[in-house]
């Protein structure tokens, strides 16, 4: 009995390793570089090249926002679309250009940073059903949209440097 009102104690507080600003500022230093290696790319090759059948950067960098736009708006409300309402699952870019890519992005960058204070350190540890098909805690769910955004900018390095284009620093998240 007294084993469980220990776990039950230690379960229910919330330990901080990492403060919420510095969280958001890891996640943002990503997204600059994110958006460095969008800016490197060939303007003509954005929605068209393709490596071992990885989808363009185009797509890669849709789904990046999608997750991040409607992803911030469902850490901090709850409020979550349907994975099959989000514009990368149905395939249809609301850019045409790579400025109209980059100016979305950096809107999506102010809506982080707008709903940003309004996820408390305990909504972190809250259960949620992400775009009605990822369950977990809301930190679990936000270092996965970040781990999501590596990924594809893996992919984008790799596209870079079969192009002959030096990608940016990894480390230069400024």
């Amino acid at each position: 009995m007294e084993t469980n009102a220990i776990h039950q104690q230690t379960s229910t507080q919330f330990e901080q390793i990492i403060s919420s600003e510095a969280l958001l500022a890891h996640w943002q230093g990503h997204r600059k570089l994110t958006r460095k290696t969008i800016e490197a790319f060939p303007e003509d090759k954005l929605f068209s090249y393709s490596v071992g059948g990885m989808r363009p950067l185009s797509a890669l960098a849709l789904e990046i926002m999608d997750i991040s736009q409607d992803g911030i708006k469902g850490l901090a409300t709850g409020e979550w679309k349907a994975i099959s309402e989000l514009d990368h699952t149905i395939g249809k870019p609301t850019f045409k250009t790579k400025a109209e890519l980059l100016q979305q992005w950096d809107q999506i960058t102010e809506q982080i940073n707008l709903f940003w204070p309004q996820i408390s350190d305990q909504r972190f540890l809250e259960i949620e059903l992400a775009f009605g098909a990822y369950e977990g805690k809301v930190i679990d769910l936000l270092l996965y949209f970040i781990d999501n955004e590596i990924h594809h900018r893996a992919q984008s390095y790799v596209y870079l440097r079969a192009l002959g284009i030096e990608p940016p620093a990894f480390w230069d998240r400024d």
